[in-house]
């Protein structure tokens, strides 16, 4: 097992995307503040999204204009079309994602789209993006259940996986979108992944902990050789378009994890428990990780 891993921190965009409280551009650059003080280096801050969809992003290009810069400090925003590139373009980030949802039903209403137009709008916005000298990655997401179409076969998952190798990303996630997957499946659709994609393009993993598998999950990447996880302080997060989302798995309960077994994550675990109990009190609600209920071990 790898005894590195990169966690990217996503709760000031998933984390945010499905709260009914709507953070400040202050609190929201603070949020990103406090994970970059915790030792996050790649962070996805914000989404160019329509506001009317996602009103929890709204404030996009402001927030991406305050934001602090330093050397080895990598920004991400998620892009949907032409228009988010450009925004985020503007806004000097440092790498995009684009989404590709992997059933088309879940495509559409995420999108608007179906998987197959989403791959061919991907491909563009990477080419886009690349030209740019922007750091491309692009997410399959769904790729292990669809809240509408139920289990995603492996044939197609293989089928939109290609389609999105082919678009030539500099990275390729797959996405839980909602929790439904466990360390079989992880092991198995990553290595498929991997197959697909060969040794050249990094892989990286966005977990949900909706029925509590995220961490183990985490656990069946690193056996597999995936060393770039997605997770969001306090368990933050969900999809505004899927039924029942829920948060991301929690940035606190895989720095406990991975420090317990000796794999650097390079984030403090303190200082990342600290603002969980700073960001429930901006969203007045408890979140779900476990290590601020539970406090690491042995106790300080």
């Amino acid at each position: 097992m790898k005894q590195t891993v990169e966690i990217l921190e996503v709760s000031p965009r998933d984390g945010l995307q499905n709260e009914k409280t709507i953070l400040t551009t202050e609190d929201k650059i603070e949020l990103v503040e406090r994970a970059v003080r915790s030792g996050a280096r790649r962070i996805e801050v914000t989404s160019f999204v329509n506001p009317a969809r996602v009103p929890q992003m709204a404030d996009a290009d402001d927030v991406m204009s305050a934001l602090p810069r330093q050397p080895g400090l990598r920004y991400a925003g998620l892009v949907m079309n032409r228009r988010g590139l450009e925004r985020a373009l503007a806004g000097r980030v440092d790498e995009i994602d684009v989404v590709v949802v992997a059933t088309d039903t879940f495509c559409r209403r995420n999108q608007g789209m179906s998987t197959v137009e989403a791959c061919d709008m991907a491909a563009a916005l990477v080419a886009d993006a690349r030209s740019a000298g922007v750091f491309t990655t692009i997410t399959v997401g769904a790729s292990f259940g669809c809240p509408f179409e139920g289990e995603v076969s492996i044939e197609r998952l293989r089928e939109v996986v290609q389609r999105v190798v082919d678009a030539g990303p500099d990275e390729l996630a797959l996405a839980d979108t909602i929790g439904v997957a466990v360390p079989t499946d992880v092991k198995q659709r990553l290595e498929i992944a991997r197959e697909i994609a060969g040794p050249d393009i990094p892989l990286r993993l966005h977990l949900h902990d909706t029925r509590h598998t995220g961490v183990a999950n985490a656990v069946a990447a690193l056996e597999v050789g995936v060393t770039t996880l997605d997770a969001s302080i306090g368990g933050a997060g969900g999809c505004p378009f899927a039924p029942k989302a829920t948060g991301n798995v929690a940035t606190e309960d895989l720095v406990y994890l991975f420090d317990r077994m000796g794999v650097r994550t390079g984030l403090d675990l303190e200082s990342v428990t600290d603002t969980v109990a700073w960001l429930e009190e901006r969203l007045a609600k408890t979140l779900p990780g476990a290590l601020a209920r539970a406090g690491g071990f042995p106790a300080s």
